[in-house]
């Protein structure tokens, strides 16, 4: 290939390269929010979840000699653990998809590696052959 030739190829590679390492970056960051936003559910799960607990201990301690005489525990109420209940399968469908969203990010962070180290090998061979051609071409005539 002619040195111009190469030059650009080289060029247009680079700049596909320095394209995935800003691509690769951004995704990373995408997967630090998600396991950021990951806890920062499961801490406000735990809070509403300790909310109807402190809820429902203060009504079974109202109510433990009337309307909850034949119960041992606020745990056996059944309004409580209905609504522990409703709070703990919001989290797991939330956390589903963090889940889904997560294995998408490292997916594609995956593809854009491999892509990456084709493209530096691409570039050490095309920076290879533009040495050999300069090389050659300051060599020539002088054999």
């Amino acid at each position: 290939m002619a040195i111009a030739n190469l030059n650009e190829t080289i060029i247009a590679y680079k700049l596909r390269r320095n394209q995935l390492q800003l691509e690769i970056t951004n995704l990373q960051s995408q997967k630090r929010l998600a396991t950021t936003e990951q806890l920062d559910f499961m801490q406000l799960t735990q809070a509403r979840k300790n909310e109807e607990k402190n809820k429902w201990k203060a009504e079974y301690e109202a109510g433990k000699d009337t309307t909850y005489a034949d119960i041992v525990s606020y745990t056996e109420i059944d309004e409580y653990n209905e609504a522990v209940d409703k709070i703990q399968a919001e989290y797991e469908i939330y956390n589903a998809e963090l889940t889904a969203w997560e294995t998408s990010i490292d997916n594609q962070i995956a593809t854009a590696d491999t892509e990456l180290t084709e493209i530096e090998a691409y570039l050490e061979s095309y920076e290879e052959m533009l040495s050999n051609n300069i090389s050659n071409d300051f060599n020539y005539g002088l054999e």
